[in-house]
């Protein structure tokens, strides 16, 4: 009961903290509704918007984590608010700023979904879906995309993995070896799966070859 009364009163002080942060961004009053944000970080998570940035996804997990159990409506609160301040630093024209604080956002709800543990105050699929939207015209970092990859294979999007591993590939991050094993583990899956993910048997097998023979493998 004691939980429940806990998760329910974060929900309400998070709906009512975004309310106030909506309306000050359509009153255009982006600057006040920064500093609403930091109070709300500050007061609920003793974490501040600069702090946060120094801070790498990894580290934010670690510091969401107790006991080896991720505190995942924690972890999805404070991406909801770093979404938000990307947002109204878009709106003040700081493109850079909105960037980084969107690409951090991404990564919070990725290590959320692939937590795979349930979340009441947010949907973490449903985020991720809405950034990579709005984060279409940029070159994703490295780090991003390597992430990325590790989700889509996670929710069974065996086309978007090999996307995400020919771009690894043409940045080259990702050794023809990597690749190779990627395709190797997808090969494992039933026949079923890949063809819903995308990504038929033949598919797999035709881009085996195809990086033999690019990259002469033994």
């Amino acid at each position: 009961m004691f939980q429940r009364d806990y998760f329910m009163r974060m929900i309400e002080q998070m709906t009512e903290a975004v309310g106030q942060i909506l309306q000050l961004r359509r009153e255009r009053k982006q600057e006040e509704a920064l500093l609403v944000l930091d109070e709300l970080l500050d007061k609920r998570f003793r974490l501040s918007s600069k702090l946060i940035r120094s801070l790498s996804d990894e580290d934010l997990v670690r510091m969401m984590t107790t006991n080896g159990l991720l505190e995942a409506d924690h972890l999805g609160a404070i991406a909801i608010l770093v979404r938000q301040e990307a947002e109204l630093h878009a709106e003040l024209g700081r493109e850079d700023e909105s960037f980084v604080l969107s690409i951090k956002a991404l990564h919070l709800f990725l290590r959320l979904s692939l937590a795979d543990t349930e979340t009441v105050i947010v949907n973490p699929n449903e985020q991720i879906a809405e950034l990579l939207e709005e984060l279409l015209p940029y070159e994703l970092p490295v780090h991003t995309k390597k992430l990325l990859s590790t989700w889509h294979e996670a929710e069974g999007r065996y086309d978007q993995v090999e996307n995400m591993m020919h771009e690894l590939l043409d940045d080259r991050v990702l050794s023809a070896a990597d690749a190779t094993d990627i395709y190797r583990r997808l090969l494992l899956q039933d026949d079923e799966r890949l063809v819903a993910g995308g990504l038929p048997r033949a598919e797999i097998e035709q881009g085996l070859r195809e990086l033999n023979d690019q990259y002469k493998l033994g």
